[in-house]
């Protein structure tokens, strides 16, 4: 356990300016001591902003600064994986965004290097950390085991996405320095012509294979069953097993001034309905219906305790009390790994491999 978590933050591109390096600079028990960031003109700006004292060119000497605690990291899906692995093998406990790895060796390899030290994993799957989504498990969970609704006879998924960033105004900096390049990683069966389209249907799907797992308390019980993609191996659909439950998920998207995504649960008397807000969309959690049929015929719309939360932030509080309690993370490396298998195994049914 540790008192007030010292953190070392990789990377300062879109996700940390928006998103992580707002929430956990402003976080009490966190100070970013900090950044590692390839790009030295953009590092130090970056730096300067969220005053951050510390600024390395790469992310192997900021691991190896003894002031830092943890790291967090967001950069290209393949090389966040090898930060953290780096980061796990240190002996620094790790957050990162989704995915963990594009391929399930990569994501064995992060996992290894957790257990070797004892360091762990959080992946930060917002959905989880959302209060409305959180209400919403609730109520599955009550009436899957009152049986007052009957058993769940489908779950649907519709994902088209939108305008994700929905005029999130939180300053935004770049530079005319190159890019770093990714290691190119992919599933060893993968074909190269395949592999950009792999990695955006993962980056994007990976979501809801985690958050109807979640959602079911399914753990590894889920298997994919059958899957129909369009030739840009996104838009179709894929139906899933998840914990003895039919669920289907629509994938495509959408040129759309919101965010099209929500989520139903059917029983045989009612429902629970969630429509997810855009992803910056601050302190606006899901929305939650609930219909209850049968004998009576009745609506609710309740709303969570946290009205107004966004569950970024709540997702780095999560990270942070976790470190200062000992408690297990909701999202940990461990249960992250069953998505990035589900990702393959569609891609192989998908490519007939």
């Amino acid at each position: 356990m540790i008192g007030v978590v010292r953190l070392g933050y990789v990377g300062a591109g879109f996700m940390a300016q928006k998103v992580h390096l707002p929430n956990f600079t402003n976080l009490p028990g966190c100070q970013v001591v900090a950044l590692a960031e390839a790009r030295p003109k953009l590092g130090e700006m970056v730096a300067k902003r969220f005053g951050i004292p510390k600024l390395y060119r790469h992310h192997s000497e900021l691991i190896a600064d003894p002031e830092v605690d943890a790291v967090a990291v967001s950069a290209h899906f393949a090389a966040q994986g090898e930060i953290a692995r780096d980061a796990l093998l240190a002996g620094k406990p790790v957050f990162m965004e989704k995915p963990m790895a594009v391929s399930v060796e990569q994501a064995e390899r992060i996992l290894e290097a957790s257990r070797k030290t004892g360091a762990p994993l959080m992946v930060a799957y917002m959905k989880r950390y959302d209060a409305g989504y959180e209400l919403a498990k609730e109520y599955v969970a009550k009436f899957r085991q009152s049986g007052e609704l009957g058993r769940i006879t489908l779950l649907r998924i519709h994902y088209f996405g939108g305008d994700w960033i929905y005029g999130l105004d939180t300053p935004f900096v770049s530079t005319d320095e190159p890019v770093p390049q990714p290691p190119f990683i992919k599933p060893a069966w993968l074909p190269d012509e395949h592999v950009q389209r792999y990695i955006g249907f993962m980056q994007q799907y990976v979501h809801a294979f985690n958050f109807v797992r979640w959602l079911l308390d399914a753990g590894d019980d889920a298997k994919v069953i059958w899957v129909d993609l369009d030739d840009d191996g996104y838009t179709g659909v894929v139906v899933l097993r998840v914990a003895g439950v039919r669920v289907i998920l629509e994938t495509g998207s959408l040129r759309h001034h919101r965010w099209d995504e929500h989520t139903q649960v059917y029983f045989e008397r009612g429902w629970v309905h969630m429509w997810s807000p855009p992803l910056l969309l601050r302190n606006q959690p899901a929305e939650v219906e609930v219909y209850i049929g049968g004998d009576r015929h009745e609506y609710l719309r309740p709303l969570p305790k946290d009205r107004w939360s966004w569950s970024y932030k709540r997702e780095a509080e999560h990270f942070i009390r976790c470190l200062q309690t000992g408690e297990p993370f909701r999202s940990p490396g461990e249960d992250a790994l069953i998505d990035v298998k589900l990702c393959e195994e569609v891609y192989r049914k998908w490519l007939r491999l």
